[in-house]
């Protein structure tokens, strides 16, 4: 049981390592605004994971930066406007709805309907056009047929 109960703690505390002792703040407040906002930023290296959550040195580095911004009395939005301008948007790990990212977050449900449509008209068209090559038989054809079937 104890086991179980220490793994269980040292999952929970996992996120939390990355954050190294050297660079947590000593306001609260200053410390719980860097985690919101490093807590949206995508670790470069990691690719998809915060930089919060990656031991990454470009990480650390992004982090002592958040840090360094908010002492210097940035809001939360100037912080991340500041890392957006100089690493791109690809750093957020919510993307902006705005701009050239607007026709991506469009495309997929567009392609959906465009898919559905399609569909739908091919099935709609195959149940309303006549059978193609059903001819009848002829009546040797049909002699032939009842021929083979009997034996």
């Amino acid at each position: 049981m104890r086991h179980a109960l220490a793994l269980i703690l040292c999952l929970l505390a996992a996120p939390v390592a990355a954050v190294q002792p050297d660079e947590i703040l000593d306001d609260p407040v200053l410390e719980e605004r860097a985690r919101d906002i490093s807590a949206g930023l995508r670790c470069l290296v990691c690719r998809n994971e915060s930089i919060d959550e990656s031991h990454a040195d470009l990480a650390r580095d992004l982090r002592l930066l958040v840090r360094e911004r908010l002492v210097a009395g940035d809001s939360d939005e100037e912080v991340v406007d500041f890392v957006v301008d100089r690493y791109g948007e690809y750093v957020l790990l919510n993307p902006l709805t705005s701009g050239s990212n607007l026709v991506l977050w469009l495309a997929g449900p567009g392609m959906l309907l465009l898919a559905g449509a399609l569909g739908w008209g091919y099935v709609r068209r195959r149940a309303t056009s006549e059978t193609v090559g059903a001819a009848k038989l002829s009546e040797d054809e049909e002699a032939r047929l009842r021929q083979i079937l009997d034996k």
